[in-house]
């Protein structure tokens, strides 16, 4: 969501935070803002909009060797100049960029009084008043007003009577410290800090860092030191690039071949059938002791979710259930310790799903992750993991990721199915099935230009419905997810046994139907689906690995995949739809890899 971008050092820190800030868009933002202090005053620019608008009121450069930046995604407030980052007091002597939300902002409000005037509609401004009011030393003064917050900050605050100095703090929001000579930086994420260097120090909650050329300290609120060890990260900046591509989306939709052959480097073992998964922290006793899996996750990781649990399921005989993280929480949830629960995070930031894994680990349940992100603070809480090793996925939309994530499932699928009553030929089977799967996606990335046809044609639908049984469903519900959110065509899914139990009475001649037909024992039922949304004129698009001819006979467009076992079939028809929503956005003329209202990482409740 919001990205922060802080800089103190020995080259002009305008350059740095420009360029942190472009590194930080693809996270989604509606506005952007600067501080630095210059000249023993703290200058600040911000502006609503995208970065140009914030660059074009910078036509006289701003100098300066310390500043923060910004780019916000609107909560408190709507995305104006006034409400645009960094917030200051006013007198100016602070300057704060917040992510999060301030929960008590009314009774902080109150306890400031009536003389304070506020500039702008945002819970966070209420920092920089709180810190004037306080006054006195620079870091007591910030742990005080931090001490007095309910709810949730990732933050940096600059003082122009400390003109070399940043502090940063963070409390359910990501804070990253990069370390490099005589400077420091420090950013919510690694992708605004990986051009100038990889030794990286993640904040944990409750810790504050005092950054100043080429030193950092790091304590906690109540003062006691926090011994804090860099870690080196292995970057590459050309993973940022779009590599030539017209858009991120699509660079990362071409990419997965080769980011599905990373996932599973090095954990096919093909000696004893099975996978490899060295950082689950498990047993084999442990494995055959688990009797119930709950898989948590939120959007796209939710559905792999689903459809990780159909995997399991049919491999393991064991009863798993997917659900989303936030609902999860807040129900209470009965936690046993027979039970496996594993969270599902692209960015391993994701609040709703961090707050789940704590509920977990709290009343004393196993936690395994499902992360992309190295170092993030879900993969560093829980108590063992996989990592996707599928590279910095940059548009707001999950591809590459969520074909990670269902690899990650098919590994940890067939590991659970060896460890009972899946056979060494059939294990041997799903070895030989996964290693064919890069090549696979490459030959459903042929399809591209008959999907291309299809999108085209149904671009003006006002609404569209995604439908499949068991296996299919989470891939209709991924596909829906995909069209809505990059196209702004409303899209539904529900699973085709459902059809005619109310969604069939909106099926008209102007409501494209995409089918997803895994070729199963429950093909034939889901033809008869296709047989209702046709009686009742309904376009239909077939997504399937089947070659029957009934399938020809009554859709207006197939789509074959290349055949393929149960556990990869969904990776396979999912990069056909994500294809489809990619040439339907386009169509379109939208903002591919930042559609409106959305954002990357969802880091607040």
């Amino acid at each position: 969501m919001c990205g922060i971008i802080a800089y103190t050092g020995t080259q002009q820190a305008l350059p740095v935070l420009l360029d942190g800030l472009k590194r930080l868009e693809y996270r989604g933002y509606d506005s952007t803002g600067v501080s630095l202090i210059s000249r023993k005053r703290i200058k600040t620019v911000k502006a609503a909009g995208k970065l140009n608008v914030l660059e074009s009121k910078l036509d006289t450069p701003v100098s300066g060797h310390c500043g923060i930046g910004h780019t916000r995604w609107a909560t408190h407030g709507a995305p104006t100049d006034e409400n645009a980052h960094p917030h200051y007091d006013a007198d100016h002597r602070y300057a704060v960029v917040h992510n999060g939300i301030i929960e008590n902002v009314d009774a902080l409000k109150a306890k400031l009084g009536k003389k304070v005037t506020y500039t702008s509609e945002t819970d966070s401004e209420v920092i920089a008043h709180l810190l004037a009011q306080h006054g006195g030393d620079f870091v007591d003064a910030l742990r005080d007003v931090l001490l007095q917050i309910t709810g949730t900050y990732g933050l940096a605050v600059i003082d122009k009577e400390h003109p070399d100095t940043i502090i940063v703090a963070r409390n359910g929001s990501p804070v990253i410290l990069g370390i490099k000579d005589d400077e420091m930086l420090a950013a919510s994420d690694m992708s605004a800090l990986s051009r100038y260097t990889n030794q990286v120090i993640h904040l944990d909650d409750g810790e504050i860092a005092v950054l100043k050329p080429g030193h950092f300290e790091v304590s906690r609120l109540d003062s006691t030191v926090s011994e804090k060890q860099a870690i080196t990260l292995n970057l590459q900046n050309a993973n940022y690039d779009r590599g030539g591509h017209p858009h991120y989306l699509y660079k990362e939709i071409v990419d997965q071949p080769d980011t599905v052959r990373q996932t599973l480097s090095g954990r096919l073992d093909e000696r004893f059938s099975t996978a490899h998964l060295g950082g689950l922290n498990l047993s084999a006793r442990d494995l055959i002791g688990i009797k119930r899996i709950t898989i948590l996750g939120c959007g796209s990781a939710l559905y792999a979710g689903m459809a990780g649990a159909n995997m399991i399921e049919t491999l393991a005989r064991i009863p798993v259930n997917a659900e989303p993280a936030a609902e999860f929480r807040y129900r209470n949830p009965v936690i046993e310790q027979d039970s496996l629960y594993i969270v599902v995070s692209q960015s391993g930031e994701t609040f709703d799903t961090l707050a789940a894994l704590r509920e977990v680990q709290r009343k004393g349940g196993f936690v395994l992750g499902i992360v992309n992100s190295v170092g993030s603070t879900i993969a560093r809480e829980v108590d063992g993991g996989i990592y996707m090793h599928a590279g910095p996925e940059v548009s707001v939309a999950s591809t590459k990721a969520y074909t990670s994530m269902l690899t990650a499932f098919s590994l940890l699928a067939l590991l659970l199915g060896r460890s009972r009553d899946v056979s060494p030929q059939k294990g041997n089977s799903i070895i030989n099935e996964l290693k064919a799967l890069p090549e696979k996606i490459s030959q459903v990335l042929t399809l591209e230009t008959d999907i291309a046809k299809i999108a085209n044609k149904y671009k003006k639908s006002a609404s569209a419905f995604f439908i499949g049984r068991t296996s299919g469903f989470p891939v209709a519900l991924e596909g829906a997810q995909k069209l809505k959110e990059i196209s702004y065509i409303h899209a539904e899914a529900y699973p085709a046994s459902e059809l005619k139990h109310g969604p069939l009475a909106l099926v008209t001649k102007k409501t494209p139907c995409v089918v997803i037909l895994p070729d199963d024992e429950l093909l034939l039922k889901t033809v008869s689906s296709m047989e209702e949304i046709k009686a009742r004129g309904g376009p239909v698009i077939a997504v399937t690995s089947s070659d029957s001819k009934r399938i020809d006979k009554l859709a207006d467009a197939v789509l074959r995949v290349p055949a393929s076992g149960t556990l990869t079939q969904p990776v396979l028809m999912g990069i056909v739809l994500q294809l489809l929503a990619y040439h339907s956005a386009v169509s379109l003329g939208r903002d591919v890899d930042q559609p409106r209202n959305l954002a990357k990482s969802v880091t607040v409740e």
